[in-house]
């Protein structure tokens, strides 16, 4: 769910709240409320792989919580979302203990929030914020893992887990090309006796879209977003499973390196790409706000131009002995910060809901949108994958909806403004035929998506033929849906053969 502009906008005055004016028995009731909503929206993030509120959306209750707590200390308990780092460990993985605690970043939102942020890393170190070297880096949508090496050596990873303890995915990362099985010697200083480092595994919009393509064609339900694809890949029971997911990393810090004479994280970063690790490219070393506001500027629109997702920009002081002078919370480091870009949503309404037939014969709604602009395109169209997910998301027909690009790539609705029905809406129901050959749908055991079981349904020679014909097949130049289409009008062909 993704709230409107009104509800924000009561939303940051919540966060605002004068806590002056409110009573410890208040705050106890709101505080509760508060806990079994994030322990709620934790639970289908992490566990179930299926957000049930946007990234916006659950920062702001964290944060009300957050302010509640700190306004009267004695709410705060140890199992309240404010003091868990992540995600629960669920059963199937054995578990390995981290070299050190993988802790969370403190979220920015605005530039006044940032210069919070480096005001106070400069009180605390007693030294002017235009002295102060930062590294800026892409905040990258993925999964957080742990690797470590001895003598070199690929040995074990793990998630990130709760933070201290994570599970053992070792065989599901030695899948990932870009993760090293064996270190390359670094020019100065050598390979460490022990290395544990950090990254972000991801994947690509492209490869986003595929796999969801074929899920939505095996009526299985389809990844809300490439970062709880990537999750859900690195969780699969068979390693094979993974390897077809083609996942992707970044590293971006390194702990427990003895013997290892580096001073700041710049130099660990070039450090660890000559020991053969991916790091990401568009790295910079900054002084001063204004600095920071121009590489953050800067990415704010070409983003969309890099091939994988990016929601923010992290920003951490450079120097390891300032690093360790501002020391950490529970939660997070004090000298890091992580720069939240807004999502990007629009509002528009739906038009009416068709059904389209896939190669494999399943059945998909579409919704037909009033054209709006979303993220540099035009969106007149947008998936709702199923029948479940349409009850799911209370769609009808004429609802005003709020629209985003799941990775960047495919346009989807991400909640309904129940606020704006004013009685024209209509239910949808799927039909009970295909709406091109009009044989009756079937719904197979254990799918969650209605079939046309007829093999001679134009409709899916239709998408096997451009399937067929694709990049991802036997990539036939000039052979696109609009000529296929013409071809099968005048019977030209009728089948891939």
């Amino acid at each position: 769910m993704i709230q409107d502009n009104n509800k924000q906008d009561e939303m940051e005055k919540l966060l605002k709240l004068n806590m002056v004016e409110i009573t410890e028995k208040t705050a106890r009731k709101i505080a509760e409320k508060l806990r079994d909503e994030l322990e709620k929206y934790n639970h289908y993030y992490y566990i179930k792989n299926d957000p049930l509120i946007t990234d916006a959306e659950y920062d702001l209750l964290f944060r009300k919580l957050e302010a509640l707590e700190k306004r009267f200390p004695s709410l705060i308990i140890e199992n309240s979302p404010t003091q868990r780092i992540g995600a629960p460990i669920e059963g199937g993985f054995n578990t390995l203990q981290h070299g050190e605690k993988m802790l969370s970043l403190q979220d920015v939102f605005d530039y006044d929030e940032l210069r919070d942020f480096i005001k106070r890393v400069s009180k605390d170190l007693s030294i002017p914020p235009g002295e102060i070297d930062f590294v800026c880096e892409l905040k990258i949508d993925g999964s957080a893992i742990s690797v470590v090496y001895e003598d070199g050596i690929f040995a074990r990873g793990a998630t990130r887990g709760d933070g201290v303890i994570g599970e053992d995915i070792t065989s599901n990362l030695k899948t990932i090309n870009t993760i090293p099985l064996r270190l390359q010697k670094a020019k100065d200083e050598g390979v460490p006796d022990i290395l544990e480092v950090r990254g972000e595994v991801y994947l690509a919009k492209e490869e986003f879209v595929r796999i969801n393509t074929r899920r939505e064609e095996e009526g299985i339900s389809t990844f809300a977003n490439p970062r709880n694809a990537a999750a859900g890949s690195l969780r699969q029971i068979d390693p094979g499973m993974t390897a077809k997911r083609k996942l992707n990393v970044f590293i971006y810090t390194a702990v427990l390196v003895p013997g290892i004479k580096i001073q700041s994280h710049f130099k660990m970063l070039e450090f660890l790409r000559g020991l053969g690790f991916r790091v990401n490219p568009h790295v910079r070393k900054v002084r001063g706000i204004e600095q920071i506001k121009e590489y953050v500027e800067s990415w704010k629109d070409r983003r969309k131009d890099l091939s994988y997702e990016t929601d923010g920009i992290v920003i951490k002081v450079d120097k390891f002995s300032l690093q360790q002078a501002l020391g950490q919370t529970s939660r997070n480091p004090r000298w890091a910060a992580a720069y939240k870009f807004p999502p990007e949503q629009e509002t528009t309404r739906i038009k009416k809901i068709i059904v389209s037939v896939g190669r494999t014969g399943a059945l998909t709604p579409v919704a037909e949108l009033e054209p709006v602009k979303v993220a540099g395109s035009t969106v007149a169209h947008a998936t709702l994958h199923n029948e479940d997910e349409i009850r799911r998301k209370d769609v009808m027909i004429g609802d005003w909806v709020i629209i985003h690009k799941a990775g960047d790539v495919i346009p989807e609705i991400v909640k309904v403004i129940t606020e704006k029905r004013n009685g024209t809406q209509t239910a949808f129901k799927m039909p009970d035929i295909c709406p091109v050959c009009y044989s009756k749908a079937i719904r197979p055991e254990g799918e969650v998506a209605l079939r046309c079981p007829s093999i001679a349904c134009p409709a899916q020679q239709f998408e096997k033929i451009v399937h067929f014909a694709s990049k991802g097949g036997m990539d036939i130049d000039g052979l696109g849906p609009a000529i296929i289409e013409k071809l099968l009008e005048k019977n030209l062909i009728n089948n891939v053969s």
